[in-house]
C-alpha cells in the first residue's frame, strides 16, 4: 500500500457484541471500502489495549445535523468486504448514542438508506424503530418469477423464511441453535439463486416462554456475528408469522453477544431495545489502496467496485441496498 501515513481519529463501540468502527463523515476518507477492508480485518484490524478483539463488523460513517429538533444523524454503513448496507439495527443504535453522547439528547432521529428511524435513549439502553418486517416476494427480494412469500420452506439445508427487516433475512427456526456450523452451511443459503441481492441467514431457537436465542451469519461480513439486530427482529417477525408467539407480544432474544428486546406489533415499526457500549478513541491510517491479500478483499459484492471509493449509494447487485419498494415500505413517518 502506499500513502497510508495520515491518521484519523475515530471511536470504537458495540451493540451487544455487534462491533463498529465510528467516524465523523466531516472527515474525509478518499476510499471508505479500502479503509473498511483494511481495519475491520478480524486478524489484522484495530485493535487497543484494552481488548483481545481485533477489527469489527463494519465502519459506521456519521453525519450529525444539529440544526433539526430532534437532533438528526445520518448513516452510512460499510461492511468488512467493503458492500455498503442500507440498514443495521445495532449500528442504528450505536449511531444514535454518538449522536446523542455530543448533544445531551434523549431522542435522535437516524437517517439510513431504509428510512428515517427514531432512537430514544435511557441511561443503559437504546430503542431503536426498526419500520415494518415485510414478507413479500419483491421487497425480500426474492427471484422474480416467485409470486408467493417464502414461508418455512427448504433452501440448502435449512427450512427458513425470508423476510426483509431493513436488510433481507433467511431466518430458519430450530431446536438446538448448538448444534448447527453456522459459517459452514450460511454460505450456500446467502448465495442461492432464491435470493438475487443476496441475503443474511438467522437462526432462532425457542428457549422459553417469548425467549430466543439467535446466530446470525451477515452477508457483507460474511461470517457469524456476535449480534445482528435486524436478524433479532426477523426472530420475531418470523416467530410471529409461524405463530410461534402470541401475536403482539413483545420477545427477548439473545445472540452470543448480550440480550436484545424486540416488539414485532401489526401496522407498527418494530422496536429494538438494547445496551450500547463506547469501547476506546484511536487513530487509525488513511488507506487509499485496497489490500490485495487480506481475509475480506476475496468476499467483495458485485456492485461494491472500489473504483468508486467513496460512493456511499452503489446498488449493484450485491450491495446492501433495496429496491425502491421496500424503501418505502419500511420508511417511517417522521416530521422533517
Amino acid at each position: 500500500m502506499s500513502n497510508n501515513s495520515a491518521l484519523i481519529g475515530v471511536t470504537k463501540y458495540h451493540g451487544t457484541g455487534n462491533d463498529f468502527i465510528i467516524v465523523d463523515a466531516t472527515n474525509r476518507i478518499p476510499n471508505r471500502r479500502a479503509f473498511a477492508k483494511v481495519h475491520c480485518n478480524r486478524d489484522t484490524g484495530v485493535s487497543h489495549d484494552t481488548t483481545d478483539r481485533r477489527g469489527a463488523d463494519g465502519v459506521l460513517f456519521l453525519t450529525l445535523k444539529q440544526q433539526r429538533t430532534p437532533i438528526r444523524v445520518e448513516m452510512k454503513l460499510i461492511q468488512p468486504d467493503g458492500s455498503t448496507a442500507a440498514m443495521c439495527g445495532n449500528g442504528a443504535r450505536v449511531a444514535a448514542a454518538w449522536a446523542a453522547e455530543r448533544e445531551e439528547a434523549t431522542k435522535v432521529i437516524v437517517e439510513t438508506p431504509a428510512g428515517a428511524r427514531r432512537a430514544t435513549l435511557s441511561d443503559t439502553t437504546v430503542t431503536i424503530e426498526m419500520g415494518t418486517p415485510a414478507f413479500t416476494p419483491s421487497q425480500v427480494p426474492l427471484a422474480t418469477d416467485r409470486d408467493t412469500a417464502l414461508i418455512n420452506e427448504q433452501v440448502g439445508s435449512l427450512s427458513v423464511t425470508a423476510v426483509n427487516t431493513g436488510v433481507p433475512h433467511a431466518v430458519a427456526m430450530v431446536d438446538d441453535i448448538d448444534s448447527i456450523s453456522l459459517n459452514d452451511i450460511a454460505p450456500p443459503i446467502r448465495h442461492a439463486s432464491m435470493f438475487p441481492a443476496g441475503v443474511n441467514v438467522t437462526l432462532g431457537e425457542l428457549t422459553g416462554a417469548a425467549q430466543f436465542r439467535q446466530r446470525t451469519y451477515e452477508r457483507g461480513v460474511e461470517s457469524e456475528t456476535r449480534s445482528c439486530g435486524t436478524g433479532a427482529v426477523a426472530v420475531g417477525a418470523v416467530a410471529r408469522r409461524l405463530g410461534i408467539v402470541e401475536t403482539d407480544t413483545p420477545i427477548t432474544v439473545r445472540p452470543p453477544g448480550g440480550e436484545l428486546r424486540v416488539s414485532v406489533v401489526s401496522d407498527q415499526s418494530a422496536t429494538l431495545t438494547g445496551s450500547v457500549e463506547r469501547e476506546f478513541q484511536t487513530e487509525l491510517s488513511v488507506v487509499t489502496e485496497s489490500p490485495t491479500h487480506s481475509k475480506t478483499s476475496s468476499t467483495t459484492q458485485p456492485g461494491s467496485s472500489d473504483s468508486d471509493p467513496d460512493s456511499d449509494s452503489s446498488s449493484g447487485p450485491g450491495s446492501e441496498q433495496n429496491p425502491k419498494s421496500v424503501s418505502d415500505s419500511l420508511q417511517d413517518n417522521v416530521t422533517r
